[in-house]
């Protein structure tokens, strides 16, 4: 018996009918564009792919990708999508959500979902203030940003959505920023092709309202020193030569220049694949201006996802209690 061979895909394919709306020069357009090129190599039909959103810039995502689509209410895009993955395992389901989003009214959802381990891909749009709202200091606002709802500067402690993830024992952390496409592009397939709960940061510029607050990063003539690119068993070096590097002074981390009697054997090196993610969420709490900040895959490790845990448990029993016989049934489930 022949097997049906998938038709090939392309970027186009992924493009809806609606019109494009978002803000001249956002990072949205570039993250949009990256992610049909990612979809399209995937090699997953259009109707098993489904994303789901919260409110915000990044949640009108979904209208302009030519898949299912679900745009839900504030903050809820995790539970949504937790609930939509339980109910159809073999869909591949997107969360997109932006720092306003997830990080407010959204940010237990989305605790819960990574430390289940729902087999979710879960993009979160960072730029550091509400843009749909037009422009209230965000929970990631950097202390001093002026704001409509900070005018003299944000004093908060910010979050920082990579420790929170680290934090909440999600198997797939990564950062990634608009405008290095291809980097970007590395970054979302690998957050597509883990099988747990995968979350991407990406940085991405608000032209309007926050214009400008990761020029430190994009800056062709600086961000060789205020970037490391993390590769997987590589040491942690940065600069314009490579010979700068992080080392642990005692549980602190330091930035160091090599020579003078400090060499390769001190520095750092970069496991993604770590059983504690203790390296991980140090290098998650770097930034400027005494350290580059960590662009790439912070960790990536497997274990059983929520799907698997639930069918190994309704399995049990005489006879097996089913969890497809459960989603049967008359009860009401409220997902947390």
């Amino acid at each position: 018996m022949a097997t049906a061979t998938l038709p090939l895909l392309t970027p186009n394919d992924f493009s809806s009918d609606r019109e494009v709306r978002w803000c001249p020069g956002c990072g949205d357009f570039s993250i949009l564009s990256q992610l049909k090129k990612v979809l399209a190599v995937l090699n997953v039909p259009r109707e098993k792919m489904v994303f789901v959103s919260g409110l915000g810039c990044a949640g009108r995502l979904p209208y302009y990708l030519s898949t299912y689509g679900f745009h839900g209410s504030y903050g809820r895009a995790p539970a949504l999508a937790t609930g939509l993955k339980l109910a159809n395992p073999d869909l591949q389901v997107w969360v997109v959500t932006g720092d306003g989003d997830a990080l407010s009214a959204g940010a237990t959802h989305l605790i819960h979902a990574l430390r289940r381990n729902v087999d979710l891909k879960i993009l979160l749009f960072n730029n550091e203030v509400f843009g749909l709202s037009k422009g209230q200091a965000s929970p990631t606002a950097r202390p001093g940003t002026r704001t409509k709802t900070s005018p003299e500067g944000s004093f908060e402690t910010p979050l920082r959505p990579i420790s929170l993830a680290l934090a909440a024992e999600a198997t797939f952390v990564a950062r990634t920023i608009d405008v290095d496409v291809n980097h970007m592009s590395e970054v979302l397939e690998k957050a597509a092709a883990h099988r747990g709960a995968a979350f991407v940061e990406i940085y991405q510029n608000c032209k309007i309202f926050n214009d400008g607050v990761f020029e430190y990063a994009t800056d062709a003539s600086i961000k060789t020193d205020t970037v490391i690119y993390l590769e997987h068993g590589r040491p942690l070096l940065f600069g314009r030569d490579r010979n700068q590097g992080l080392r642990l002074n005692g549980f602190e981390p330091e930035a160091v220049t090599l020579g003078h009697g400090i060499t390769m054997d001190d520095i750092l090196i970069h496991d993604e694949r770590a059983s504690e993610p203790t390296l991980a969420f140090l290098l998650s709490r770097l930034i400027g201006p005494h350290f580059p900040e960590c662009l790439g895959v912070f960790r990536s490790v497997q274990r059983p996802t929520h799907q698997q845990l639930l069918d190994e448990s309704f399995l049990q029993g005489d006879p097996p209690r089913l969890f497809e016989k459960l989603l049967a049934g008359d009860e009401s489930w409220l997902v947390a």
